[in-house]
């Protein structure tokens, strides 16, 4: 199962204090528009985005489709294929793809210890 880019969201009480925090770890600005309360940082291969106001924990983030880069990848698993993949292991669903369609979706599972894992493909 190839899950794409991985990155972690941060829900955050201050998006400019957190950017300023991650710059002074070698994290740049990568994607995102701070006026809308979220950003990307990153530092070399590693991708932090911070998140104000939108969700109330952490969350684990993959992206099928894409390389650490935001690139599109000519192969890649579809996220509806992964969520096949899922459930055919009896891991429940927080959230489905609809699998009529094609294109960008997401899906989210918990892991055993309450920590949500998004996979949001964008291709």
């Amino acid at each position: 199962m190839k899950l794409g880019a991985f990155s972690v969201s941060l829900a955050v009480k201050d998006i400019v204090a957190s950017k300023t925090f991650y710059e002074s770890l070698g994290f740049s600005l990568f994607a995102g528009d701070i006026e809308k309360n979220y950003i990307i940082m990153k530092n070399e291969d590693s991708l932090v985005g911070l998140f104000q106001g939108m969700f109330e924990n952490n969350i684990l983030t993959f992206n099928p489709g894409w390389d650490a880069n935001a690139n599109a990848l000519s192969e890649f698993d579809d996220v509806r294929e992964i969520q096949e993949q899922l459930k055919s292991k009896n891991i429940p669903l927080t959230s489905e793809a609809d699998t009529s369609t094609k294109g960008p979706a997401s899906i989210m599972v918990t892991d055993p210890d309450g920590n949500l894992i998004l996979i949001d493909q964008h291709v």
